[in-house]
C-alpha cells in the first residue's frame, strides 16, 4: 500500500467520524427538551466533528501553512461558539427561563 492511499483512507474515516458528530448534535438539537440541554448538545458534538474534519483535511494540506490555518479556524470556531452559547443560556437564564425538570 502507498502512502498517499493510506493517507486518503484516514481522511475519509476522519471526516466521515466528524460529519457523524454533526449529525448526532442535530438530532440533540431536535430532542432535547429545553434551550440548554440542546445548546449543550450542540456546542459539544459540532467543536468535536469540525476538529475531526479539520484533522482529516490536514492530511491532504499542501502545506503546513495551510494546515496551521485550518487549526486557527477551527480554535476560532471553538470560542465563538461556546461565547455564543454562553450569551445566549444566560440570556435564556435572565427572562426567567428555567432548566426542564423530569417531574
Amino acid at each position: 500500500m502507498s502512502v498517499a492511499l493510506i493517507l486518503d483512507g484516514a481522511t475519509v474515516l476522519l471526516v466521515l467520524a466528524g460529519a457523524f458528530f454533526f449529525l448526532a448534535g442535530t438530532v440533540g438539537l431536535l430532542r432535547f427538551p429545553d434551550s440548554y440541554t440542546r445548546l449543550h448538545s450542540l456546542t459539544k458534538a459540532d467543536n468535536t466533528g469540525l476538529g475531526l474534519v479539520v484533522v482529516g483535511l490536514m492530511l491532504q494540506a499542501p502545506t503546513v501553512l495551510f494546515a496551521l490555518k485550518m487549526v486557527f479556524v477551527w480554535f476560532l470556531v471553538l470560542v465563538s461558539g461556546a461565547v455564543a452559547a454562553h450569551l445566549i443560556s444566560s440570556t435564556a437564564l435572565k427572562s426567567g427561563y428555567r432548566p426542564w425538570r423530569e417531574k
